[in-house]
């Protein structure tokens, strides 16, 4: 190849021919990907473009803030909820994550101040009752424990 450009030849007839001969000699056989699309073909350019698809070649991720995680995780949980094989399983999987909400409104999370608002386990459960309409019965709620008397209840009923 020529590293400087003739005199009295422009640049595109120079680069073409550059291009043909390198073609006559073979130069492009067997280069990989030949024939393939170009990946991410007609897509917006993006600036972090680079960032991104090394992560991906290298199976890595970047982990959310500390309130962002916890709003993924509660949509998460929304969807496995509406997806659960019974109303009890779903009925804990809400249960879980407000747990987890509930214990983050206590603390400083990492990233953006956001409040996560408990989930609505009666209307998510409605959505699944929606979703399989031959599913077992309704789970009743759990019924408070039989409140004992007081010591002085007990020994004013054995005085009578």
């Amino acid at each position: 190849m020529t590293d400087r450009k003739p005199l009295g030849v422009s640049f595109e007839t120079w680069i073409d021919r550059q291009i043909r001969e390198a073609t006559e000699r073979g130069e492009f056989d067997d280069l990989p990907g030949a024939g393939k699309p170009l990946p991410d073909a007609g897509r917006q350019p993006d600036e972090m473009w680079w960032v991104k698809q090394k992560m991906r070649a290298e199976n890595l991720s970047f982990p959310l803030p500390g309130t962002l995680a916890l709003r993924k995780d509660a949509e998460d949980a929304r969807a496995a909820a509406a997806g659960a094989r019974t109303e009890a399983e779903a009925r804990r999987i809400v249960g879980e994550i407000n747990d987890r909400i509930r214990e983050s409104h206590g603390r400083t999370l990492s990233g953006p101040p956001l409040v996560q608002p408990l989930l609505d386990t009666e209307e998510i459960v409605a959505d699944w009752r929606a979703r399989h309409p031959v599913a077992e019965k309704p789970v009743p709620a759990p019924e408070p424990p039989p409140r004992r008397r007081s010591l002085f209840q007990r020994f004013r009923r054995a005085g009578r």
